[in-house]
């Protein structure tokens, strides 16, 4: 069996794999291929960076298996043939980008991105920004309840906030999407990390952010499309909110974006993936699933409506 990964680390990452699997390298859609791609049963594509990924998996007619390592699938879904499995990196990213999240919340209400800039100009910022707003004490509405949600709940958890979750339907102890209006107006920071669908789309809109509360922080570690750009853009320009922001829409966020002079706007490239310990953690996953595969078992983490 022939199977197509994206990093020469993960021949090692995987662990010892079953024989008469030939494992070949593509680092990027746009690398000479390494050999047919028609003969490839399990590819672990390369990250969507440059060249048609998704478009070369119409030339992988043996293909069976797409293992992604990313969490997010909106790329991918119903672009591939009946019968290709399609999985994300489910549980690989909760780590790092809860991280992120709470980095991100903490830098924003301690304001740690107004002295950086002070710090740049040689200026002791004490009286400019003091005193800061605190962590402490605050209701924290998670929207998107999997695996991430909970790692970000997990570590908020010792700083004493009051945690909410929001997910596409309502269960014990999560609110439901519809529920949104009424639960917005309570939280003091909202986090998001749905994926990106069509009914997640837009869904951070005129609407969403007005409902937000005077003061409020709205974390964005999703998918940039996943809010409104505009309408994020006005109501963060009336200073009402504020927002920290790992993603955009566009992405990268053109130089001359009012987003970018925003003082209520701290802003990261798309980094919350971006660890060292991103790959080790990924191909382990990659290794469970092929000797699943090949052992025909169920697959984890299947992407089913977007999911």
């Amino acid at each position: 069996m022939r199977m197509w990964i994206a990093h020469e680390a993960g021949r090692e990452l995987m662990g010892p794999l079953p024989e008469g699997v030939e494992v070949a390298v593509l680092p990027r859609p746009d690398a000479p291929l390494p050999a047919d791609p028609a003969q490839v049963e399990f590819w672990v594509p390369p990250f969507l960076s440059s060249g048609d990924v998704v478009g070369l998996a119409e030339r992988m007619t043996s293909l069976k298996v797409v293992q992604l390592t990313t969490a997010g699938a909106d790329a991918w879904v119903g672009r591939l043939r009946e019968g290709v499995t399609l999985c994300d990196a489910r549980g690989v990213h909760d780590s790092h980008t809860a991280e992120w999240v709470v980095t991100a919340i903490l830098s924003s209400l301690r304001r740690f991105d107004h002295f950086a800039r002070a710090q740049a100009a040689h200026r002791w910022a004490y009286a400019e920004a003091t005193p800061t707003d605190e962590l402490g004490g605050k209701r924290v509405l998670i929207v998107g309840a999997g695996s991430i949600g909970a790692a970000v709940a997990a570590r908020l958890a010792p700083f004493e906030v009051d945690l909410a979750y929001v997910a596409r339907t309502a269960r014990d102890g999560v609110h439901g999407v519809d529920e949104l209006p009424r639960v917005l107006p309570q939280a003091d920071v909202v986090v998001l990390l749905v994926p990106l669908t069509p009914q997640t789309r837009g869904m951070v809109d005129a609407s969403f952010l007005s409902a937000m509360a005077d003061g409020a922080l709205l974390v964005n570690a999703a998918r940039g499309p996943v809010a409104d750009t505009a309408a994020l853009t006005k109501e963060l320009a009336s200073g009402r909110i504020s927002a920290a922001l790992d993603v955009t829409d566009p992405e990268p966020l053109p130089a001359g974006h009012p987003l970018w002079n925003m003082p209520n706007v701290l802003i990261t490239p798309h980094v919350a993936g971006s660890v060292r310990g991103l790959l080790p953690r990924a191909y382990r996953l990659v290794g469970r699933q092929l000797r699943r595969h090949l052992a025909g078992e169920t697959l984890d983490n299947q992407v089913h409506d977007g999911y």
